[in-house]
């Protein structure tokens, strides 16, 4: 399991938030159900490799000056223009109690589906589902190598739907992805594409001619 040390902030306001920034370190908040929130800061650099690796659907360790929980990352604040982190929330798991998060949906073998050309559409990209902590899964997968023309994948096909374990918020027959010939605008374009890579430029030219 992944893991997170936080340090308690006793201080608070934005002088102490900014000065966190500076020091490299992100303000955050940790709480739970029936738990007191508790202000905590931790390193930036561990916490966004931790953030990249896990998302807010995969459980990590969390130690909170020597006490050690498990937690879900429940919200995360992103600069708009840089790659750094200004505050996390992280919510404190019960492994014995079920809980509700919203994970990524993954078709799998998206770029080996076996009929050409055509047009795979994604019309879901996430689902909620609710389980018990041991259960809860990282993504809902559906396999789509073998789709032909025409073809729908729905909730029912979803790895998760078909675990007695979890519970999936949408009906079976939600329309998750489809695969349709592509429109004649896009097989020109194709076409397009494939005879200018054939022309060779100015300088393959003369490099041959030195030849």
């Amino acid at each position: 399991m992944n893991s997170l040390t936080l340090k308690l902030r006793e201080e608070q306001g934005k002088n102490q938030v900014d000065k966190l920034r500076y020091e490299g370190l992100i303000p955050g908040v940790i709480y739970g159900k029936n738990k007191e929130s508790r202000s905590v800061y931790a390193q930036e650099n561990k916490l966004l490799k931790l953030y990249s690796e896990v998302g807010s659907s995969i459980i990590i360790e969390v130690e909170v000056d020597g006490e050690k929980t498990n937690a879900l990352f429940k919200e995360v604040q992103m600069h708009p223009f840089k790659n750094s982190m200004l505050h996390f929330d992280l919510y404190e798991v019960d492994m014995n109690q079920e809980i509700t998060v919203i994970v990524p949906v993954v078709l799998v073998g998206r770029d080996e589906i076996r009929v050409q050309p055509s047009n795979l559409i994604q019309v879901i990209n996430e689902v909620e589902v609710s389980c018990l902590p041991k259960y809860l899964p990282s993504t809902a997968d559906a396999f789509v190598t073998d789709m032909q023309i025409g073809d729908t994948v729905t909730v029912a096909d979803l790895d998760v739907y078909k675990d007695e374990n979890i519970k999936v918020a949408l009906p079976a027959d939600e329309v998750v992805a489809t695969l349709s010939e592509p429109k004649e605008e896009e097989l020109e374009e194709e076409t397009s594409e494939e005879e200018s890579a054939e022309v060779p430029t100015v300088a393959e030219t003369e490099k041959k001619d030195e030849e």
